[in-house]
């Protein structure tokens, strides 16, 4: 088995978790790849064992890596959307940030996770991608998003307009900061801040929830993922600012875009007892009583 490991920076007290994690891919006769810049930023404090290939790019991995592990927090998993692209590599997260919804495997479960790898007592939980399109090609091949599509204003100014179209009929005129246009495994981030309802992950379905809307009669709305978003943004100032996850770029007011679902998904590795509602009632406190 073939194993990418991608991460940003660690802390210095994360170097023995990370020591513990190499040390188990290599006793576990796994290869490995090593994302080069966290290879360079590990090297003084983590000793790898044996050989590993290092890599940049999607290339680098596509068709060769069984698996992508990504150490860090969500941010740090939403990363992999670019290396992974529709290479289908299921995505492994071990949380060494704060939350951990998607990177829900503690470090303290390495262990019991790359053993989990090895005998394939794991289930994929595939989740639905937006994508953008337009005439200009935005984002160019990396044009998806796993979390969720925003539109907002590029500054600290008067807010924006965005005109959206459900399948070519008018839907709405949001007087706002900007519109979330979230998938249900983005429902839980963004979305869930501004007000927007949680969505389970495989219900076929996307949620728009507007950014501190002018209309208080404006709420989030649950839309068919089979739909296709038009949206035009109207503005005082000349470009508004696209994000597709946390990859953002300032755009042309005026500029048609098109929100449909991605025909490819991503892939999560999911170990037992690590289902949905076990994640949202532990992380998110969901349905707590201090009652009892």
């Amino acid at each position: 088995m073939k194993a990418a490991i991608y991460g940003r920076s660690l802390e210095s007290n994360r170097s023995d978790f990370v020591q513990q994690l190499f040390d188990k891919l290599v006793a576990s006769d796994m290869e490995v790849f090593v994302y080069e810049p966290l290879y360079h930023f590990i090297r003084d404090a983590v000793h790898i064992k044996g050989h590993f290939i290092p890599f940049n790019r999607h290339e680098e991995i596509d068709g060769k890596a069984d698996v992508l592990i990504s150490l860090g927090g969500d941010g740090t998993l939403l990363d992999t959307i670019e290396l992974v692209r529709t290479a289908d590599i299921p995505i492994m997260g071990i949380n060494t940030g704060r939350l951990g919804f998607l990177a829900s495997i503690a470090k303290e479960e390495v262990n019991f996770a790359v053993d989990a790898l090895k005998s394939g007592k794991y289930v994929i939980d595939k989740r639905t991608m937006l994508q953008l399109d337009s005439a200009a090609h935005f984002f160019g091949e990396v044009n998806f998003a796993l979390n969720e599509i925003t539109l907002s204003r590029s500054d600290s100014g008067s807010m924006i307009v965005v005109h959206a179209y459900l399948n070519d009929e008018f839907l709405n005129s949001y007087f706002a900061d900007g519109l979330i246009i979230s998938t249900p495994t983005g429902s839980t981030a963004y979305n869930m801040s501004c007000g927007g309802p949680i969505v389970m992950p495989n219900s076929e379905n996307f949620v728009l929830t507007p950014i501190a809307p002018h209309n208080l009669n404006v709420r989030p709305i649950i839309i068919s993922d089979k739909s296709i978003l038009k949206l035009k943004v109207e503005g005082r100032n000349p470009r508004f600012l696209a994000t597709l996850d946390s990859r953002s770029m300032p755009i042309e007011t005026g500029t048609e875009l098109y929100v449909r679902r991605a025909d490819s998904h991503i892939n999560i590795v999911k170990l037992e007892n690590h289902d949905f509602l076990t994640t949202l009632r532990s992380k998110l406190m969901w349905g707590l009583d201090k009652r009892t």
